[in-house]
């Protein structure tokens, strides 16, 4: 079969695009190297929704931040992604920063956002108590908000495939030739044809490029580093909470999760690689000392987990989404840095504007669905509807994860839905069961057996991640 369209990565980048592309009559397709989507930047950011003061007016950043906003609310509400409009705080420290501030509120003016005020420390704390009495302006921006990046990813990717869109997992694309039509071929000696190509592979976009002989541009990987905290520090804070920008990125925050937990960081240091993503001794404490800094009240011996994420950024500072300089019918979206999150279902829409641009016939489906039922709608029911539902479902009935109240009913759809989890971090990714307290402790073998039996693999053959990252190496006895 030759698509008309093939997408190289499964980010949250490529899963909206693949959700925008469904929305028409053409064939489309989705490679992506890793066993699962949302393996790369999309499983490991802030989830911040970025109010859009920060881009360079004039930007392609700035444009699609400012549009991109209610879009991703919307697209949230109908993917029933967890998202919350809760503001943000951009603090400065003293008088030294107070200039600074002033130049983010004009940039965001200059950008067309509303509603910004900036506030005395005072005023700053009494939306938010905890904040360090060292705070003496803040900038407010309410229309910012909060998502969880990896359901919103598996989300778009599930309803781009449940509108007709497929998806290749574990194809890493090695080399591109172009006939008739492309051939792309993966590590695994597999083929696809595509008469267009989208690049999405975000920190190997410009691997990718190269392919079609575009060289101008060279993806920087730059590392942050993150601490996890437990939902008993969720509501130190109700806002996301910054300090004043650098040149390499928004700086370290504190922020409730959607989930209810409290995150903080990033650090942003250049790394060698794009899967150059280790969490540092230096990094974290850099990390814990200028949290403080902001909310010194956090309780950092409440930390069950660290992370770090890759994003790709490149020396101009400005989004790349043009068509290829060398390859007919080749779009490249590349160094999809912050503020890309947000700008995801803007940048899938200035694609498709590119397609017809290509000459790309998009004639609009009569029976297109934007719509998703999220798998953990049971935990959103009442005691009396759950209870109903179970009658039904009886493995609904069956926690499984008790720090999340996870069942094994969710596990199991998780599975089963698309785009289905195929190993241990897919189940956690898409029920949240092992993001809790005890980090998969009690549930992960459960967890791991229901894996076996859905996919209908030996308990040897579960992964953690895909590859060789098997859970268990053999069996010692019956």
């Amino acid at each position: 079969m030759v698509y008309d369209i093939l997408i190289i990565g499964g980010g949250v980048i490529g899963a909206m695009i693949a959700r925008e592309l469904s929305r028409y009559q053409l064939s489309v397709c989705l490679l992506e190297k890793e066993n699962d989507v949302a393996c790369g930047a999309s499983k490991a950011n802030s989830g911040i929704v970025h109010g859009g003061f920060d881009p360079e007016p004039g930007t392609l950043k700035a444009k699609l931040n400012t549009l991109g906003v209610p879009l991703l609310y919307r697209a949230a509400e109908q993917l029933q992604v967890p998202c919350i409009q809760n503001g943000s705080l951009v603090c400065a420290f003293g008088t030294e920063e107070e200039p600074e501030l002033e130049k983010l509120y004009l940039r965001g003016i200059a950008n067309g956002i509303r509603g910004m005020k900036i506030l005395s420390g005072d005023e700053a704390r009494l939306l938010e108590p905890n904040l360090s009495p060292a705070v003496t302006k803040a900038l407010h921006i309410p229309s910012a908000g909060i998502v969880s990046p990896y359901d919103l990813t598996i989300a778009a990717m599930g309803n781009a495939m449940d509108n007709g869109v497929e998806l290749l997992r574990n194809f890493q694309v090695t080399s591109i030739e172009k006939t008739t039509v492309y051939h792309v071929h993966s590590s695994l000696g597999q083929t696809v044809q595509g008469k267009g190509i989208i690049n999405c592979a975000g920190g190997y976009a410009d691997k990718i490029a190269a392919m079609f002989g575009d060289d101008h541009f060279s993806i920087i990987p730059r590392s942050g580093e993150y601490l996890l905290l437990d939902k008993a520090e969720g509501n130190q804070v109700r806002h996301t909470v910054f300090q004043i920008p650098s040149k390499e990125g928004k700086g370290i925050l504190v922020t409730p999760t959607v989930h209810e937990n409290l995150l903080v960081g990033p650090t942003a240091t250049a790394v060698a690689s794009p899967d150059a993503n280790q969490t540092t001794p230096d990094g974290l404490a850099q990390v814990q000392r200028l949290a403080a800094k902001s909310v010194p009240t956090v309780n950092f011996r409440q930390v069950i987990t660290s992370f770090a994420g890759v994003r790709a950024s490149e020396a101009k500072g400005d989004f790349i989404i043009e068509p290829s300089k060398k390859a007919s019918n080749v779009i490249h979206v590349a160094a999809i840095d912050s503020p890309g999150l947000t700008c995801c279902v803007s940048i899938a829409q200035y694609v498709m504007e590119l397609l017809r641009q290509l000459d790309f016939s998009l004639i609009e489906k009569e029976n297109w669905d934007p719509y998703r039922e999220n798998i953990r709608a049971f935990s959103q029911m009442s005691d009396e509807e759950k209870d109903a539902y179970i009658q039904k479902h009886p493995a609904y009935g069956k926690i499984v994860c008790r720090c999340e109240l996870i069942s094994e009913g969710e596990i199991r759809a998780a599975i089963r839905q698309n785009p289905g989890a195929l190993d241990m971090d897919g189940i956690k990714r898409r029920t949240r069961s092992g993001m809790g307290r005890c980090q998969g402790g009690f549930c992960g073998p459960y967890v791991m057996g229901i894996l076996s039996q859905e996919l209908g693999i030996p308990l040897e053959e579960v992964t953690k991640n895909g590859g060789e990252s098997r859970m268990v190496l053999e069996r010692i006895g019956e």
